[in-house]
């Protein structure tokens, strides 16, 4: 029974999982943001050319 508790505690691969999980999190968002904000400039850009033609 210790040495399953001395190798659980010895155990990074749940950690290394969440902080891979954080890593993926963090870049989705930014990745939306940065379609948010382009998606925004191009209707404004759409909007102006349909009101000149």
């Amino acid at each position: 029974m210790s040495r399953f508790v001395t190798r659980f505690l010895k155990d990074e691969s749940g950690a290394t999982a969440i902080e891979y999980g954080l890593i993926a999190a963090l870049i989705a968002v930014v990745i939306i943001t940065a379609l948010t904000t382009v998606g925004t400039n191009l209707t404004g850009t759409f909007t102006d050319v349909a009101a000149k033609l």
